[in-house]
């Protein structure tokens, strides 16, 4: 199932990154000591009761800055219309301005349910205020403060008072999802149309003619896929793929239905920061991964460049170093068969199960090989070893002090494991508890 968006909009200063930062907590931060990966998030996934949602921050609107042009109203009017909530977020210390009125117009003109956040009602000057904003003419009203942490639950309840419950997913369990992300006009939707060799993803020059996420089922080796082709933007599509950073909505909502991403490099261009940021996402959610390096019919000598290709995603996607890299032209179709057994081996390994004695048997060996340092005279030990899940493999490692386990030894711990079982293409994540402590 496919899960909602909520959008929090409003002019700046009123408190959306707070409110924003407050609703996301601790529970989807990016991974500790992962470099490379982007920390500047203005989207997150949000698990509240039993709903599922993206939340996504927009920039504020302000009509009197010089930076209000259109590319500031396209990035609000963007959010706002992919959004099946949209939270209307107001300053209580200040009152209506000049600015809510043209979010006002703006949410106007879209048929979606939109909350008015009344924030700092903590402040003493927004009593004075409340019942100025019943002006706006909508229909929910609700009192927070994000600071104090007023009212956000009140928020929740009333967002998801129209989603559905978390649902089964509409494919078969043995059906293998895999996106298509990258940024814009890099080759995704030739690369779909490779892959299923037939048109049926229509295909431009011009970035952004791919409207929306794209479900196509098909057969490989007679084994049922999807592919999930990650859209540009809704409307006047160069404008729109401008905001970069908008473009992740589309490619965040087909992450998380995927099993496998593919995230696709343009050979012409090279690696940008964006490239990672998207990537970052797939990380974060846990996803097996392949690069793939489309457009590979523009480069002429093609066995130093990819010698020169590995060496620089290596450094550019240190956090990535488990992925297969392709190279591929998704407009010749050459090459095009190597991506399908990469994107298979990559799903069947995030779902590989290891014995427990294996497990121990490698862990015992990789300790008793290199000792962890002793600190104020304790030093680490590793107790027992056992795999907790898939998707990503999960390992619980149970120590007598996890306040012991350095990053640089829990990596070589990571390292053995990939040595000793093939991993590639797939997170692995290794979770220290103490002994006695209760495994999640």
């Amino acid at each position: 199932m496919k899960k909602p968006v909520v959008a929090l909009v409003g002019r700046p200063n009123v408190g959306k990154s707070t409110i924003f930062n407050r609703i996301i907590g601790k529970k989807i931060s990016i991974i500790e000591d992962t470099p490379g990966v982007t920390r500047d998030r203005i989207y997150g996934n949000v698990n509240y009761k039993n709903y599922k949602f993206h939340l996504v921050d927009t920039g504020g609107i302000d009509l009197e800055d010089a930076k209000f042009n259109e590319e500031i109203k396209v990035q609000a009017t963007l959010a706002i219309e992919e959004a099946d909530v949209i939270v209307f977020i107001v300053d209580g210390k200040e009152g209506i301005t000049s600015n809510d009125l043209v979010v006002k117009e703006m949410l106007l003109k879209q048929n979606k349910k939109v909350i008015v956040a009344i924030n700092k009602v903590d402040s003493k000057e927004s009593k004075e205020h409340l019942y100025d904003f019943y002006e706006l003419g909508f229909d929910n009203y609700i009192n927070v403060s994000g600071e104090q942490n007023i009212g956000i639950e009140d928020l929740l309840d009333l967002v998801c008072s129209d989603f559905n419950e978390i649902e089964e997913d509409e494919y078969d369990p043995d059906v293998v999802k895999f996106s298509i992300i990258g940024r814009p006009n890099v080759g995704k939707s030739s690369l779909v149309n490779a892959i299923l060799n037939e048109d049926r993803v229509i295909v431009s020059d011009v970035a952004g003619t791919t409207r929306d996420s794209v479900d196509l089922p098909f057969k490989y080796h007679d084994k049922d896929y999807v592919v999930i082709d990650t859209a540009g933007m809704r409307k006047r599509g160069k404008i729109y793929e401008n905001i970069e950073k908008y473009s992740l909505l589309r490619s965040m909502k087909a992450i998380d239905r995927s099993d496998v991403c593919v995230i696709v490099i343009n050979a012409e261009e090279g690696i940008i920061e964006h490239d990672k940021h998207i990537a970052g996402y797939a990380v974060e959610a846990g996803k097996a991964v392949v690069i793939v390096v489309n457009k590979w019919d523009t480069i002429e000598d093609k066995d130093a460049s990819m010698k020169k290709w590995k060496e620089l995603i290596k450094l550019e996607f240190a956090f990535l170093d488990y992925a297969p890299i392709v190279f591929l032209s998704a407009k010749t179709h050459k090459r095009i068969h190597t991506l399908m057994p990469e994107v298979l081996k990559a799903y069947e390994n995030s779902r590989k199960e290891i014995k427990t004695s294996l497990l121990n048997d490698v862990i015992e060996e990789a300790y008793q090989l290199n000792l962890p340092p002793s600190y104020k005279g304790k030093r680490l030990k590793i107790y027992f070893v056992s795999q907790a899940s898939t998707q990503p493999p999960k390992f619980n490692i149970q120590v007598n002090n996890k306040g012991l386990v350095h990053f640089s030894y829990k990596r070589y711990l990571e390292n053995k494991l990939r040595e000793a079982f093939d991993f590639e293409g797939t997170p692995i994540i290794l979770q220290f508890k103490n002994k006695g402590e209760q495994e999640l």
